[in-house]
């Protein structure tokens, strides 16, 4: 039996997951980010994301991942500061309040290691990224780094790296139930 989840309808997708698919648990998941400004480590979060997951550790190649992000929740822990970044020189949240990451391939590296390969989209920019991932007791963990201006965020009088670095670190832990094997 195949079926559109509500998150992939809402990114316009079918990636045909079967009803065996795994369910985020939010409350046990954890979404941060984190970069540097004038030198100072800076660490921020989002509050409010959605993952699907379609995965068989025996048939990694056949799985599926889509993930998307309110941008809109996002938390540095200041109220002043955290409507700053819903601002359009940021994540322009009125126009552009969803980031979007859609998997095109899994690759086994190791034991319970994979590359997901996809696109991530913010603020109306693409990428191509690979996501080193790590699933052990059905929660998937991993980092990867992007380049904030290659997403437009922290345009105009914030795109001097000497004030906000361009590096930032994205960083996940997703706890699942009903992934085979876990």
């Amino acid at each position: 039996m195949r079926f559109r989840l509500p998150l992939l309808a809402a990114l316009g997708l079918s990636i045909g997951l079967v009803a065996s698919a795994a369910t985020l648990v939010p409350a046990k998941s954890e979404l941060i980010f984190n970069f540097k400004q004038m030198g100072v480590a800076v660490d921020g979060s989002f509050k409010k994301f959605e993952a699907q997951l379609d995965f068989d550790p025996k048939k990694p190649e056949a799985g599926k991942i889509a993930f998307m992000v309110d941008l809109g929740s996002v938390s540095l822990g200041d109220p002043t500061y955290d409507a700053e970044l819903g601002k359009p020189l940021w994540f322009d949240t009125k126009r552009n309040g969803k980031a979007t990451f859609v998997s095109s391939a899994i690759k086994p590296t190791g034991a319970g290691k994979y590359d997901v390969a996809g696109k991530l989209s913010i603020k109306g920019a693409t990428r191509d990224v690979v996501v080193p991932i790590t699933l052990a007791g059905g929660v998937a963990a991993g980092s990867v780094p992007i380049k904030r201006l290659d997403f437009k965020i922290g345009d105009g009088e914030w795109a001097d790296t000497s004030v906000v670095a361009n590096d930032v670190v994205v960083k996940f832990k997703l706890s699942f139930t009903g992934i085979p094997g876990q």
